[in-house]
């Protein structure tokens, strides 16, 4: 909820201070380079084949060989969920990979853990990239980004070094932290006891990848993959702007790794930080027009969140599901 505020109240106190130019806005989107959209859509849709590959490591320990179609089926449905009932969706991909593949859910609830740790790793290092390059790009005197950049790199070195932490535990610990639990819920009834064992125990064995050195380099050489074509759409999308925003590679980057943090706020339908931290930065660090950055934002929207839905649907339409049902295994799922 305070994210969420944070973004409202920017986008008003924005709004008050600047006289929005319409007209400008949309004159930025009739001069795009199309072409540049269309290349765009190649790594985006690279990151879901990613996403899918990373997946397949976790369920190595499971099942030997599971089926690429199906992860990637249910990642595109799963990420047209988020899109459309915002966090919420994020159970409906863990959930119907266990389904399609008939392993037990908490298990892809614990992939699920994994590889948000691994993707918040990949995000500390964008934003710890962009704390070291901040200095040669266009900050402003008096920048309402100031008291980020002052605090972001104790708190990036912080959640980089517990995330870390967290694997290792997972890698080291996860079976000693099961028998433990266990050992210390004896007091419960036989059926009880019996059905939490279950529970425990199919989670543990979703971190098992993380026990393979293999398979963590694995990991983690498809979580660089998967943000470096997030950069690489991001910087298509700068391209179609060319002569309006006038971005580098290494620009994107840092771009990259400030707007990471802004997809936390996701409101249902209509997405929310991502889209203000994208008009924050690139008005206050790189100086770009609020109508022009505003129009930039949206688009960067639209490819990396709306994009996937239409896909979704008719996937999930196939599979006999609808948005009711995806809404109540998000539902069901989280609980």
């Amino acid at each position: 909820m305070a994210a969420v505020a944070a973004v409202v109240w920017f986008g008003y106190s924005q709004l008050a201070a600047h006289r929005f130019d319409w007209r400008l806005a949309l004159n930025s989107l009739e001069h795009l380079h199309w072409g540049w959209l269309a290349i765009s859509l190649a790594p985006v849709a690279g990151t879901y084949y990613g996403r899918a590959l990373r997946w397949a490591v976790f369920l190595k320990p499971l099942k030997e060989r599971p089926s690429l179609a199906n992860l990637l089926s249910a990642t595109v449905i799963g990420f047209a969920a988020i899109t459309v009932f915002g966090r919420p969706g994020e159970f409906v991909r863990p959930y119907l990979i266990a389904i399609k593949e008939r392993v037990p859910i908490p298990s892809q609830m614990a992939a699920w853990v994994l590889e948000r740790m691994f993707d918040l790793l990949m995000a500390l290092a964008f934003f710890a990239f962009a704390l070291t390059r901040v200095t040669s790009v266009r900050l402003h005197s008096g920048s309402k980004l100031i008291w980020v950049l002052a605090a972001g790199g104790r708190i990036a070195g912080v959640a980089s070094l517990a995330v870390l932490v967290l694997i290792f535990s997972m890698r080291h610990f996860a079976e000693p932290v099961r028998r433990l639990i266990l050992s210390s819920l004896r007091f419960l009834p036989e059926k009880q006891f019996f059905k939490i064992e279950k529970l425990i125990t199919s989670f543990v064995q979703g971190v098992e990848a993380t026990r393979s050195d293999g398979a963590l380099v694995l990991v983690l050489a498809y979580s660089i993959l998967e943000w470096g074509l997030i950069a690489l759409c991001y910087w298509c999308l700068a391209q179609s702007f060319v002569g309006i925003i006038n971005l580098t590679f290494v620009d994107i980057i840092v771009f990259v790794g400030f707007v990471s943090f802004g997809s936390i706020a996701q409101i249902p339908g209509v997405g929310g930080g991502i889209q203000v931290v994208a008009v924050l930065v690139l008005t206050e660090l790189f100086g770009v027009r609020l109508e022009i950055a505003s129009a930039f934002a949206v688009l960067i929207w639209i490819f990396t969140f709306v994009v996937v839905v239409p896909a979704g649907a008719i996937l999930a339409l196939k599979e006999g599901l609808d948005w009711h049902s995806l809404r109540q295994i998000g539902r069901e799922a989280s609980k």
